[in-house]
């Protein structure tokens, strides 16, 4: 079966089938480095982390680039703000990018390119628009002729009538049209600035992302470009513009577009206090944790960040450990041989059937969950047969292979020993929850996550996991 994308461009799901045999040329729109990443930018990593995994996973030669913005009016205000350059504070917010990163267990692109880094290629572009007529210079700025191109607006879907009812006319900007839009910007004194034939300045956000995306993809027409549904207009509809004008090529064949974050139903906002950064999420929940939460729901979905759904997310997380480490007690010392069972074979296709879909991921889950419970259910009820470990082994190798090769989940080394004072603690927490100490049984489990153990409990009693 192939896979199947919807395309945000032609508004329908499609067979996906890349420009170059098996290689893929992705690209990602990246952040913006003035503060640390949300919860919000956790998802849009996230997502596009695992529709690369999943392609490769499917034989293909994956080629991924996403970009960092590293200038722009936001870094120039908090290097105002914070009396420190804006070379200063993009470098300082990139290292944290990157350890955000990390905390996820995310894989950087191919390429990452900074917009800094790339100032030439974005003047050699900015030329070769003006040349073909879609650009013009106000002063030491230019600007990008909307109308001269034809087909604006056939991303978003709106007319040049109906975006004109939501343009802010600007004063004095001496642009020929309100829609039109910067290709390159006079710097003010102070601000960041690259000598150009128009004058001292900095390029656009817009062209920033039509130059590196070619550039580093080798490419002038991208297989996929993806992005948050918050950047189909204007960003991505004005890298559609100015790429093609220039071109005179498709600028991707297929978009892609996760939905957005909203934190127990309302939009994220710092000055409300309703904000929660990577690393602040990272301490009150494991990694795996908040990858799971986004997997619950399909990429291009809205998704509202609540307690309950992220506690939902630990006990699932839970049962997952709870059978590998059954299965590993059971296959302990012991050479076995892999096994197929008719159940293992119905839920992996089920769950290949819903990535090859669109890349559902609550399907899938749904079938790796499956699963998990038929597993459980064999374990029980089939302790005769003779293919019982080997059964067994399989199941649990499947499983593993999709959470952690697919889903980038149990990334983290959980076969460390545990240590006698840990198994001391554990022990004393049980004994003081079945002796219904519950004060000292819940100081026992907080001491315990910080060490890095979780402990649950459940009908079976006391059960605990790395996190």
């Amino acid at each position: 079966m192939a896979v199947r994308i919807y395309n945000s461009l032609t508004k329908k799901k499609e067979d996906f089938v890349p420009l170059e045999g098996k290689t893929v040329r992705m690209y990602t729109c990246g952040v913006t480095v003035y503060d640390r990443c949300h919860i919000g930018h956790a998802r849009s990593l996230y997502v596009f982390d695992v529709i690369r995994r999943y392609l490769k996973f499917r034989g293909y030669d994956m080629r991924f680039v996403r970009n960092i913005t590293d200038v722009d009016d936001k870094i120039i205000a908090k290097a105002l703000e914070t009396g420190k350059t804006s070379q200063q504070v993009s470098d300082e917010q990139i290292a944290l990018y990157h350890e955000d990163m990390k905390l996820l267990g995310i894989e950087p692109g191919d390429v990452e390119p900074r917009a800094t880094q790339n100032i030439p290629a974005m003047i050699a572009d900015i030329r070769g628009l003006m040349e073909k007529g879609y650009a013009y210079p106000v002063g030491a700025d230019v600007y990008f002729n909307v109308r001269a191109f034809k087909d604006y607006g056939k991303l978003s879907g709106q007319s040049i009538d109906k975006m004109m009812e939501a343009v802010r006319i600007e004063k004095d900007s001496g642009k020929k049209d309100p829609l039109d839009f910067a290709l390159w910007k006079s710097s003010k004194p102070g601000e960041p600035a690259w000598d150009s034939p128009w004058g001292r300045g900095r390029p656009g956000w817009h062209i920033e992302c039509s130059c590196m995306s070619m550039k580093h993809l080798k490419t002038q027409t991208l297989d996929i470009h993806a992005g948050g549904r918050d950047l189909i207009f204007p960003h991505h509809e004005n890298e559609i513009a100015q790429s093609q004008a220039l071109t005179g090529k498709t600028f991707a064949k297929y978009w892609v577009h996760h939905g957005l974050l909203t934190i127990n139903g309302h939009k994220m906002s710092k000055s409300s206090g309703n904000f929660i950064t990577i690393k602040d999420a990272v301490v009150q929940y494991s990694a795996d944790e908040l990858k799971l939460f986004f997997l619950f729901s399909h990429y291009a979905s809205a998704i509202d960040f609540t307690e309950e759904k992220m506690q939902e997310a630990r006990k699932v997380l839970g049962r997952f450990d709870i059978l590998f480490w059954k299965a590993s007690e059971l296959l302990k010392d012991k050479d076995v041989e892999p096994c197929q069972a008719d159940f293992i074979t119905v839920h992996k296709e089920e769950f290949l059937k819903a990535m090859d879909d669109d890349f559902n991921t609550p399907k899938a889950m749904a079938a790796l969950f499956n699963l998990l419970n038929d597993t459980n259910k064999y374990i029980d009820e089939n302790k005769k047969d003779p293919h019982y470990l080997g059964v067994i082994y399989h199941a649990v190798d499947i499983l593993e292979n999709f959470a952690r090769n697919i889903f980038g989940l149990f990334l983290k080394e959980k076969e460390k020993p545990l240590s006698q004072d840990l198994k001391k603690l554990l022990d004393e927490r049980a004994a003081a929850r079945s002796g219904k100490d519950f004060k000292r049984s819940d100081r026992l489990r907080d001491l315990l996550k910080d060490k890095g153990i979780a402990v649950e409990d459940g009908k079976s009693g006391q059960t605990w996991r790395w996190i």
